[in-house]
């Protein structure tokens, strides 16, 4: 009993140092001297522009990463095709990959000197500095997530059922439909959760290939560095707490879904 008391307290612990007391601390130096000045620092030009790019971003990222990540456990679970196994690897690259080395390989890639830069610069289309560059990173770096989530499930529920069905005469969309997405429907929902937070804390690539114009192509993480390095420590740590409710919001997400993975 003490030894298990003992555990739990150190656990909890543990995460109050690492992540309740530095993330209270942000919380409290941004209303230690009352709520007007975060609230005239996150409504100014540049944060809201930084909040709706952030957004925007998110809003093009998961759907597309939702579709492909459905889209890559159905082959990876149900197919067999030659690359296979090559498919389940790279699916896991961007969780290995530092988000720097990202944006860097898209910049050679997209870059006036990269491979397609000259004919994409030929053709009047921006990919760096631009959004297409920060969607493309952002997609990038949240594209495990749904699949990871989607695969085990796809395993654990068989192919019992869809077999059954196409007994039925069903045909292939029709079996998805009504027999395997709702079966699925929750590790998708945590996958785009997961994905979610993701995208809206993205920085490391985003930093590479945005160019931080401020007022066009400066995120919300990318706009608390930029304050806090001009030493605008109210817009920064107003900015902070708005990614973390954002995170919160997202983390009451992920415990709404978690017990239904099993339904």
């Amino acid at each position: 009993m003490i030894a298990r008391v003992s555990l739990r307290a150190g656990v909890l612990a543990y995460l109050a140092a690492i992540l309740l007391v530095p993330v209270g601390l942000v919380f409290w130096r941004t209303f230690e001297h009352g709520l007007h000045a975060p609230w005239a620092a996150i409504s100014a030009p540049d944060a809201r522009q930084a909040f709706w790019l952030t957004i925007e971003i998110a809003l093009v990222t998961v759907p597309l990463n939702t579709v492909f990540g459905v889209l890559c456990a159905l082959a990876i679970v149900r197919r067999r095709f030659p690359g296979k196994g090559l498919l389940n690897a790279l699916v896991d690259l961007p969780l290995a990959l530092s988000p720097v080395v990202v944006g860097l390989a898209l910049y050679l890639l997209y870059g006036r000197a990269g491979w397609l830069g000259p004919w994409l610069t030929s053709h009047g289309v921006q990919v760096l500095f631009a959004l297409p560059g920060m969607i493309l990173a952002t997609i990038f770096v949240s594209l495990p997530f749904v699949v990871r989530e989607v695969v085990p499930v796809l395993r654990e529920i068989g192919t019992d059922q869809e077999e059954a069905a196409a007994t039925l005469g069903a045909g292939s969309f029709a079996i998805f439909r009504r027999v395997t997405l709702p079966a699925i429907r929750w590790a998708i929902a945590y996958g785009v959760v997961l994905t979610t937070a993701r995208a809206l804390g993205e920085f490391g690539a985003v930093s590479v290939v945005s160019g931080r114009i401020v007022g066009k192509t400066e995120t919300l993480t990318l706009y608390v560095q930029d304050q806090y390095e001009s030493f605008n420590t109210t817009g920064a740590y107003a900015a902070s707490v708005l990614l973390a409710l954002l995170a919160i919001g997202t983390l009451v997400l992920m415990t709404v879904f978690r017990p239904k993975e099993g339904i």
